[in-house]
């Protein structure tokens, strides 16, 4: 009796042990982050990742080529599918301590040798010389949880999960950065393309009038010649430039999930609406905002899981086994209850031996697997500040190279006028009207180019930020 109650005791206590871990989890670590970004003079703990980028994008055209990309965007559906893979993967995960159960109906028929022990007492049994065996059963197995095993399983699986979920998050916002980056380009594009035609009626406009000059014999035919030259290397830069709408136009259409076509637009890029100001907030809030942080800060509890497991498998584990049903040697009784009835209960303890040291192993390398895993956190965490600096810094100067570009344009346009109506009273030769007209297209595609790139600059803070996944 007393060794009875011993034995439950222990197994008791055994079982009891189940809510142990074996390893200790790695803290999340808190990398040193400054008070505010770099290129700021007040700290704002508001942030326009905030904001839906619906609210961020106000041009109702690419908010509908980005409401496309997000739904139509084949790398969303596949990311979308491995959300899918994981949650099926959780949910089996979730049934680890649920035993395994198993039906079984089987039949066997055998003939022992005549020589043998079974074939000398199988006739007086059966009355005949061969033996059949019914057998219906339901099988149980349950491993006891005693070192957290199951339970790290179930840790890492919800990890993984929550990783996938991170990651369409992250490919959302790249997504809506690339759509606008692709959209912004294409204005720019469009703007320069006018710029260009522009040019090319203002060239030959002069190039009639240099004409006019060589028959009447006031300039000679090197200055048709440099006229001509330049008009031509203006009307070069038109077929450039549809060539570069058409591709950017098909590019973002394969964005879209959609077969390449014409993208209908209403916006012109000096149109298009740029923020007096960007609030960044607070380098802290990157860890909970960007989702590439968040995966990497997910990896930690993912590896802390693999630590549990493979450390939990150098130890014991305790099989608990049930086996009952039906059986019987002849047919006629295989239904004959409760005699056919049967059953067994067992339970073993399985201390790995000969497999101990790769074991041992695989606990180490997964050891070394967590700290890579920390360092990729640091690592996430400080190529978000930075990229978030960088984009704060790119604003602030573009801003201030636009407001020269602008000036100097004003005077280059101004300039062009002065040239042409001092041409054509003689005061002032070609080469000084064909200077003007070169110098003041190119200042105006510098400036529609400086117009695209803050525009660029603002997407850019927006997804560094963390924002448009919500």
């Amino acid at each position: 009796m007393t060794s009875s109650i011993i034995k439950t005791t222990a197994f008791t206590l055994l079982i009891g042990l189940g809510a142990c871990k074996v390893s200790k989890d790695t803290a999340t670590p808190q990398p040193e982050l400054p008070g505010q970004f770099r290129n700021v003079a007040q700290t704002d703990t508001a942030s326009v990742a905030d904001l839906p980028y619906k609210s961020f994008f106000a041009d109702t055209t690419l908010q509908r080529l980005i409401d496309n990309a997000i739904v139509k965007n084949y790398d969303m559906q596949v990311a979308l599918k491995n959300i899918e893979s994981a949650q099926l993967t959780l949910r089996q995960a979730k049934l680890g301590y649920w035993p395994e159960l198993s039906l079984n109906i089987a039949y066997s028929h055998s003939r022992p040798s005549d020589n043998s022990v079974n074939g000398a007492f199988v006739p007086q049994i059966s009355g005949h010389k061969y033996v059949e065996d019914y057998n219906a059963n339901v099988g149980l197995s349950w491993e006891a949880d005693i070192w957290g095993k199951i339970r790290s399983q179930k840790s890492l699986a919800l990890a993984q999960y929550l990783q996938t979920t991170e990651a369409r998050k992250a490919l959302q916002t790249s997504v809506v950065a690339n759509v606008s980056e692709g959209y912004y380009n294409l204005l720019m594009l469009d703007a320069q393309l006018a710029i260009a035609r522009k040019n090319v009626a203002l060239n030959d406009s002069t190039l009639q009038i240099i004409h006019l000059q060589f028959n009447s014999g006031d300039v000679t035919a090197l200055a048709v010649q440099q006229a001509e030259a330049q008009e031509l290397a203006a009307k070069e830069l038109v077929p450039q430039l549809e060539q570069s709408i058409l591709l950017q136009e098909n590019a973002l259409s394969v964005l879209a999930g959609s077969l390449p076509d014409k993208i209908i637009r209403s916006a012109t890029l000096e149109g298009t609406h740029v923020h007096d100001t960007l609030s960044a907030g607070v380098p802290a809030a990157l860890v909970s905002r960007r989702p590439d942080v968040r995966s990497s800060e997910l990896a930690l509890t993912a590896a802390n899981a693999n630590v549990g497991i493979t450390k939990a498998s150098l130890y014991p584990s305790l099989v608990i086994t049930a086996q009952g049903g039906l059986n019987s040697f002849k047919a006629s009784d295989w239904f004959n209850i409760p005699g056919s009835l049967f059953g067994i209960v067992g339970g073993g303890i399985t201390q790995p031996l000969f497999q101990h040291k790769e074991l041992k192993t695989k606990f180490e390398l997964a050891k070394v697997d967590r700290e890579k895993v920390v360092i990729q956190f640091r690592q996430s965490v400080l190529v978000a500040v930075g990229e978030v600096s960088n984009a704060l810094g790119r604003i602030t100067k573009l801003k201030e190279q636009q407001t020269v570009a602008m000036a100097r344009t004003s005077t280059l346009e101004q300039a062009i006028v002065n040239a042409n109506s001092l041409f054509r009273n003689g005061m002032a030769n070609y080469l000084e009207v064909i200077t003007a007209q070169s110098n003041v297209l190119q200042s105006e595609l510098d400036l529609a180019s400086i117009q695209k790139e803050r525009l660029s600059a603002e997407v850019e803070l927006y997804r560094s930020l963390g924002g448009g996944w919500k």
